[in-house]
């Protein structure tokens, strides 16, 4: 197999081999009335209308909207844009395709950090929680779900929203929470412990799925209180684990949103409840301004009001134009 070529590398006449996510798949019929597929293909670097015109019976039935793919084709211009017309295409999967480099992460937005190196260091910070009982809750717990804990996105449309989504914001929060422990004399302990569970429920809120959505536990229940669940539960199997601090731990996701109106069923009620919820709210909030600015295509050093904070927010430094002007 050919070298693999990312979207943003497409240019007019190239023969491409690449892996995609398909995002649409339609069946449509030419004026002349011969059927031809009609796709939406995406990978981490962009996203291109691609069609299918020969053999269609063949292909039609070998994928789905949502599958990951693996595309040979050429790169025309149709409307002034780029198009990919497909000469074969098939379902990817590690198993078939791990070999000639296919990878998830190269179809979907993913954390932009190295997984294995992340998961390595959120666990060296799990391994300096002294309290024997709240170190056990977390190690069992990341043990049983470190599949998608590696994977899974922490929201479907809001911060973090890509693969390894939740890892990344797991580690970033724990990296803050070690920082500001200590300025605030709070029970280390416990704060980590709740960076560790405030998001733990996710794992059954959100689906791995390449295309990230609800399950039906999360539209019904919520990650709040499934990560309620999961600690208890997992807490139940550690002889004699504390109550009181079962008590704490249990606030602290069910707190962690902080105010009733982001579906947050307590506000938080001691220290450390209320500094894990600051900081769970800084990094997304720090996460959504830096999507904000990534994904503008606003020309000049001003993104659009299109973001979630709808204003603009200065892309670039101010000084430059200061320097040019002299």
């Amino acid at each position: 197999m050919k070298s693999i070529t990312p979207i943003s590398e497409f240019k007019e006449g190239a023969d491409i081999r690449g892996f995609f996510l398909c995002v649409e798949k339609h069946l449509r019929n030419t004026r002349s009335g011969d059927l031809y597929l009609d796709l939406v293909l995406r990978d981490r670097t962009g996203q291109i209308t691609a069609k299918l015109w020969k053999e269609v019976s063949e292909y039609r039935d070998k994928f789905s909207a949502g599958d990951a793919v693996v595309v040979a084709g050429q790169v025309d211009v149709y409307l002034e844009k780029l198009q990919l017309n497909i000469k074969k295409i098939n379902v990817a999967s590690v198993q078939s395709y791990g070999r000639y480099g296919y990878d998830p992460a190269l179809i979907v937005p993913s954390a932009k950090g190295d997984v294995k190196q992340m998961w390595k260091e959120l666990r060296s910070y799990i391994n300096k929680i002294n309290d024997k009982y709240l170190k056990a809750l977390v190690t069992s717990i990341y043990k049983e779900y470190e599949k998608q804990l590696l994977t899974h996105p922490a929201s479907v449309v809001m911060h973090h929203n890509y693969r390894s989504g939740l890892l990344e914001h797991t580690l970033s929060m724990a990296k803050i929470g070690t920082s500001l422990a200590n300025h605030y004399e709070v029970d280390i302990d416990l704060l980590m412990t709740g960076i560790f569970l405030h998001d733990i429920g996710k794992v059954k809120e959100i689906t791995s799925e390449l295309e990230a959505s609800y399950s039906d536990e999360g539209n019904l229940i919520g990650h709040i209180v499934l990560g309620r669940d999961i600690a208890v539960e997992a807490a139940s199997k550690i002889k004699g684990f504390p109550s009181d601090l079962l008590k704490k731990v249990e606030h602290l996701i069910l707190s962690h949103q902080g105010q009733y109106d982001w579906q947050s069923p307590k506000k938080p009620k001691f220290r450390e409840a209320l500094l894990l919820h600051l900081i769970d709210n800084m990094d997304a909030k720090m996460n959504l301004m830096e999507k904000a600015i990534d994904d503008d295509v606003e020309e000049g050093k001003w993104t659009s009001q299109r973001n979630y904070f709808r204003i603009p927010i200065l892309k670039d430094d101010l000084a430059s134009d200061d320097n040019e002007s002299k």
